[in-house]
């Protein structure tokens, strides 16, 4: 949520910065905004609600010079989208600006106190609240901007990530972090600030990932400089980004989505090299390697994990079971933060977030680890925040993933825990060799086979179009198909704004099937399994209320082709890996109705990429 980029060099930083802002708008936003000091130390800010492309038109006859600026994308919380809301805020006197990532949940309270004290402010948002209150510190206490910023963050409640100029101080950044992503990007004699790395890496791929509670000071002509706000000097550490500038471009295809679909063949094999090796009949995992011992004594296994990672999460609840046979529960990390669970020493805690940004799953994270559970993250964001606060874990190397409604990501996590649960299963003996080596030699495989799905392109497009009248969508799964319903459900409702409730097709008997009529088309994940019979039942009672059948179903299947409307043919694999198959006919369906409705299937409306806010 929200985008932040900031520059100070020897470059115009206008260009920078709104390059920049095109590569976060993936995050989800509403306004835009730039602020900039020119060589006369003027201080302007230009915003708009809308697009970066809005901003562009509206910056195109002002004076946008200068070598230091900050700019944000907004999605709103306080206060409605409007050019009046949007980033960045003047302080009261116009010297400072400020833009901020976020919630402060102590905004009102101090709103009321700096109101009784004589300052006025032009929005409704929590963010103008920091830089007025700023600027009144700087003034009541004659201090610079470092000391002033200091003593504010240490009265504000809530998360930020925040980047302030003073026009008295134009060779000058302040920036600062409390549970929300901020980098630094640092190059020759100039500085570059992003919440991630995307609108850094065309210039530098030297970065400092901020931790909580870090300041950094953007100076001109002097090193980086990070400190607390106790204005202890801290030593940060310089990574090297191995992001390339064509992984977040969107190489010759329409949308990110799209492309991030057909990367799932070549993601997969990335996420499993080095891992599995097939000529051994062996995973390997270096986090089982290095905590085998901690691993190995979970006597219960918790998973935390929001959306689409979730939905992974159930997946990897029963390959852990079968496997391992340990007991799993998966959590929605929002519900688990604020329910007292019990949970402890001796538990494994698995968080999963694509982003590694995750508010409610790093918080999630923060609790289990204050009552001595293990922590294990599964991420793709390299340096992100829970990586750094988990024990250890797995990254799963797809690659930048673009587009909202995810992916490639969930492929990736939901190979990372079927790899996580052999290699468990391994070390513990709970799995039968020839049914390990089984899972293996598939598993590696499955790059082929979804390579041979997404052929299936063309005629998936042709049938969405056919749907683009529905208002609403029943699927319908079991056993692990089940959360495959989920989200094959969870993408089209995101991307074409049509209802969509994922069920396992058992429970439809009690209560969906009350929806179920001519105007109602239900998606059924029909493989052969063990259930396969069960679901052909499924399947029957559907047809025999008018509901319209789109079924996914194993290759030379012809007795469900012959009740169906239409079926979607899958390569045959192991029960347990069929989630890595079944979930891109749903992912292509669900884009190619989305664009037939002429969604942004990019930029879903009220969605964002890295939802780091409750």
């Amino acid at each position: 949520m929200c985008g932040i980029v900031g520059y100070i060099g020897k470059r115009e930083a206008y260009p920078i910065l709104i390059k920049g802002l095109k590569r976060l708008e993936y995050r989800g936003y509403d306004s835009a905004g730039v602020a900039l000091i020119n060589e006369k130390g003027d201080l302007s800010v230009y915003k708009t609600k809308g697009k970066v492309s809005d901003l562009e038109a509206y910056c195109a006859d002002k004076d946008i010079t200068g070598s230091l600026g900050i700019a944000h994308t907004r999605w709103a919380t306080h206060g409605e989208p409007s050019s009046r809301n949007a980033h960045p805020h003047f302080s009261e006197s116009k010297n400072l600006a400020l833009i901020h990532n976020g919630i402060i949940e102590n905004y009102a309270d101090l709103k009321s106190k700096l109101k009784d004290k004589g300052v006025s402010f032009v929005s409704d948002t929590d963010t103008e609240v920091l830089v007025q209150f700023v600027e009144y510190v700087m003034v009541r206490k004659n201090l610079d901007l470092l000391t002033a910023v200091q003593l504010v963050l240490h009265e504000v409640i809530g998360a930020y990530a925040i980047a302030i100029i003073d026009k008295r101080q134009p060779d000058t950044i302040i920036a600062a972090r409390k549970q929300s992503p901020l980098v630094v990007g640092i190059g020759e004699d100039e500085f570059f600030l992003g919440s991630d790395a995307s609108p850094i890496i065309e210039y530098t791929d030297q970065v400092v990932y901020l931790e909580d509670g870090n300041i950094a000071v953007l100076k001109r002509g002097e090193d980086l400089k990070v400190v607390n706000i106790y204005n202890n000097e801290l030593s940060p550490e310089i990574k090297t980004v191995d992001i390339s500038l064509g992984q977040i471009e969107k190489g010759g295809y329409p949308h990110f989505m799209l492309k991030e679909i057909f990367e799932q063949p070549e993601c997969i094999t990335n996420c499993m090299r080095g891992r599995v090796n097939v000529e051994a009949n062996h995973v390997t995992l270096s986090a089982v390697i290095d905590y085998k011992k901690q691993l190995l004594n979970a006597k219960r296994i918790i998973i935390v994990a929001c959306g689409t990672s979730w939905h992974a999460g159930l997946i990897g609840k029963q390959m852990i079971e079968n496997l391992c046979r340990i007991p799993v529960e998966v959590e929605y990390a929002s519900e688990f933060r604020y329910r007292n669970p019990v949970v402890g020493k001796g538990d494994l805690v698995i968080a999963i977030s694509q982003s590694g940004e995750t508010a409610d799953t790093l918080a999630a994270v923060e609790l289990a680890k204050q009552n001595g559970a293990f922590i294990y993250g599964i991420c793709n964001a390299i340096g992100s925040s829970i990586p750094r606060s988990t024990n250890t874990g797995s990254y799963i190397h797809v690659g930048p993933e673009i587009g909202v409604a995810s992916t490639k990501a969930f492929t990736g996590q939901v190979t990372v825990l079927t790899m996580l649960a052999l290699a468990l299963g391994k070390e513990k003996g709970t799995v039968p060799e020839t049914e390990y080596q089984e899972i293996v030699k598939e598993l590696s495989q499955i790059p082929d086979k979804m390579q041979e799905v997404l052929k299936l392109n063309d005629r998936i497009a042709d049938l969405s179009r056919t749907f683009t009248y529905a208002r609403n969508f029943l699927y319908l799964g079991r056993g692990f198909s089940y959360p495959v319903a989920l989200e094959g459900a969870l993408k089209l409702k995101e991307i074409s704004y049509i209802h969509a409730e994922g069920y396992p097709a058992a429970e439809m008997k009690h209560g969906p099937i009350a929806l179920i009529d001519s105007d109602m088309p239900v998606v059924v994940i029909a493989t052969h399994n063990n259930m396969y019979e069960k679901v052909l039942s499924n399947i029957q009672e559907i047809k025999a209320r008018k509901g319209r059948v789109i079924a996914l179903v194993s290759k030379g299947d012809d007795t469900i082709a012959k009740i169906a409307d239409e079926v979607i043919e899958l390569p045959d694999t192991l029960e347990c890996l069929e989630p890595l198959i079944a979930t891109i006919p749903l992912q292509l369906m669900a884009y190619h109705v989305a664009v037939c409705k002429g969604k942004n299937v990019d930029q879903p409306r009220n969605l964002a990429k890295s939802v780091t806010v409750e």
